[in-house]
């Protein structure tokens, strides 16, 4: 069993408000992330909500193996959100696929390359190479107690370099989709 873990929770202060809830090609930001894992073959999708979360959650359509959780300490950084939901991930999950509600532009084939390469090999750490940088990732749960002791707003991305030696690299070729941090990210994306 492979997770996906939503990270949903912040306040968006550089967008200016809840960018969780931006509408883009006729949904919410969040949607096209909870769509992609679900089109990607994730067995479950947990969603970390936090900043605004009636509103996130009243807006998500979630599939049957998906389910949201609260990070009431999403003021901390996105360390927490991600501790959080490898915290609510099903016991039997081996790993987890991390993606964030502010790429719209991650698919489906995203999700299944990180998968994929787990499978293959069992790495420890999956991540998406794009030729612009680096992507989402996927963590073993043979990690997730380190990942759980990261702090501030910084993902997984600290222990990928931190332990270079764990991480694989999936090349996608072209640039990484579009991170929508403002709102002209939008017209980007």
């Amino acid at each position: 069993m492979i997770s996906a873990i939503v990270l949903a929770a912040g306040p968006g202060t550089r967008f200016g408000g809840t960018k969780q809830l931006a509408e883009l090609r006729g949904k919410p930001l969040v949607q096209h992330a909870v769509d992609a894992a679900t089109a990607g073959g994730a067995d479950e999708i947990v969603v970390v909500l936090g900043h605004d979360a009636d509103r996130v959650r009243a807006a998500l359509h979630l599939p049957s193996t998906g389910r949201w959780v609260i990070n009431h300490a999403y003021a901390g950084g996105m360390a927490s959100s991600l501790a959080t939901g490898l915290a609510h991930a099903d016991p039997g999950s081996e790993a987890a696929v991390v993606l964030l509600a502010d790429q719209p532009g991650i698919r489906a084939l995203h999700v299944r390359s990180l998968m994929d390469a787990f499978r293959a090999r069992r790495s420890p750490i999956v991540r998406l190479a794009f030729r612009s940088g680096p992507g989402p990732a996927l963590v073993a749960r043979e990690l997730w107690r380190d990942v759980r002791t990261l702090e501030g707003d910084i993902g997984a991305r600290d222990l990928i370099a931190r332990r270079p030696e764990l991480v694989e690299q999936v090349d996608m070729g072209g640039d990484a989709p579009v991170d929508v941090d403002v709102p002209e990210d939008l017209e980007r994306a």
